[in-house]
């Protein structure tokens, strides 16, 4: 492995990121301003709309998105997760609103109300939570790569992979810290819109009021 040149192949950073440990800042930084760029780049002309099945695709990816966002914001919040598992709460938590921000620009008035959550305490313990974020990492990846073929704008495609391969790194940054490889396989298999509705509905995270203390274990957390 020692002989093996890095550079050849590590052509925008990342191994030598993971190496050196991106700082909070220079990740927002890179991370935050791309996923403004890339929806900004798929906003339609003035006086045009989406397609119909684009703006359900992006709706759908936002439901996720708001999903994502709320959970490491409420982990970040509760101050109960510490080290680099709270850094990568504070971190990840930035990117994940960014992309809601990102996403409700540019759906406008299409776009869907963010619902009310209740994590059920897995936001304040820290195994509960690694869990937790290695499950809906590697749930947004899945669900991504299924939408991404019924994607109409070719603008809207590449905004949407941009983001694809920003999660597809949250959910090995996740994974390295739960101690789960990254990967296992030499190929990733999609997961329809059933199947995910289904995994989230299953979590019982999705509230008709907020709540940020546990009564009960949440029956999807891996």
């Amino acid at each position: 492995m020692s002989d093996i040149d890095l550079g050849r192949f590590d052509v925008d950073g990342a191994v030598a990121e993971a190496r050196a440990g991106l700082s909070r800042a220079e990740l927002l930084g890179a991370g935050v301003g791309a996923v403004a760029g890339l929806l900004a780049l798929a906003r339609p002309a003035a006086g045009a709309r989406l397609s119909a099945t684009d703006r359900a695709v992006l709706n759908y990816a936002l439901s996720l998105e708001y999903l994502q966002a709320a959970f490491y914001t409420e982990a970040e919040r509760s101050k109960a997760i510490a080290g680099k598992a709270g850094k990568a709460a504070s971190t990840v938590g930035a990117v994940e609103r960014a992309h809601v921000a990102a996403f409700r620009d540019l759906l406008g008035s299409d776009a869907v109300k963010r619902p009310r959550f209740d994590f059920r305490g897995v936001t304040e313990d820290r195994d509960d939570f690694l869990k937790t974020a290695v499950a809906f990492e590697d749930l947004a990846v899945a669900a991504y790569k299924d939408q991404a073929i019924r994607i109409e704008s070719p603008a809207v495609v590449s905004a949407a992979l941009g983001i694809h391969t920003v999660e597809a790194r949250h959910a090995a940054w996740m994974r390295y810290l739960n101690g789960i490889k990254p990967a296992n396989a030499a190929f990733d298999e999609p997961d329809s819109k059933r199947q995910v509705l289904a995994l989230v509905d299953d979590t019982g995270f999705v509230a008709s009021a907020p709540r940020t203390t546990a009564e009960r274990m949440p029956g999807f957390s891996g």
